[in-house]
């Protein structure tokens, strides 16, 4: 219910005249791909399969809304940010983790999930049109970067930690993939027609 009623007044107050976030209701080909993407490399690397959290889909989905429409990530801010031009709380995320809870609480924050959400985050200088296939040039990224990496593949300071839930959203110029470890009370994805 509660994630309903947000979405009913994205549609109202959709920022600075962008499409509204709340297309991210369902999940794109393109982010099935990137879920597909990590859950195969996961398998490669004898690690479980995480399961598809429509909750943590929607943060994913407002949140590269957020990037691509009001740019949250400019100046000191980095792309874990979100703006204060939504139904939201801004959050200027530095390079020092010093606001990392305000990250951390998103989930709770825009949806009944229950747990923290930790995200890995993509841009791409390319024009978004001319992106066929953003899912694994993300993956790619995350792949070749030590700290990312490590988050998919639960090592270092994620190695004690059981993803039960997985995001995804893909939108204009960002990719990202949130990771919760609570299993999110939500069971149905929607797949965009």
């Amino acid at each position: 219910m509660h994630q309903f009623l947000i979405i009913a007044l994205l549609i109202l107050f959709s920022g600075k005249g962008g499409e509204p976030y709340a297309v991210q209701a369902c999940v794109s080909e393109q982010e099935i791909h990137l879920f597909e993407l990590v859950n195969v490399y996961r398998r490669e690397n004898n690690l479980p399969a995480i399961p598809l959290s429509p909750s943590l889909c929607f943060v994913a989905g407002a949140h590269v809304w957020d990037l691509n429409t009001n740019q949250p990530d400019r100046g000191r801010c980095n792309m874990h940010s979100w703006s204060g031009s939504g139904l939201w709380t801004a959050c200027c995320y530095t390079e020092d983790h010093k606001r990392a809870r305000c990250i951390w609480s998103k989930p709770r924050e825009l949806t009944d999930y229950e747990g923290f959400g930790y995200e890995i985050a993509y841009y791409s200088s390319w024009p978004a049109k001319e992106h066929q296939n953003m899912a694994r040039a993300a993956m790619d990224g995350w792949m070749g970067s030590p700290g990312h990496n490590s988050m998919i593949l639960n090592k270092y300071a994620w190695k004690r930690v059981k993803w039960n839930a997985m995001g995804v959203g893909i939108y204009g110029n960002y990719a990202v993939v949130w990771f919760g470890e609570e299993k999110d009370p939500v069971r149905k994805v929607k797949r965009c027609p």
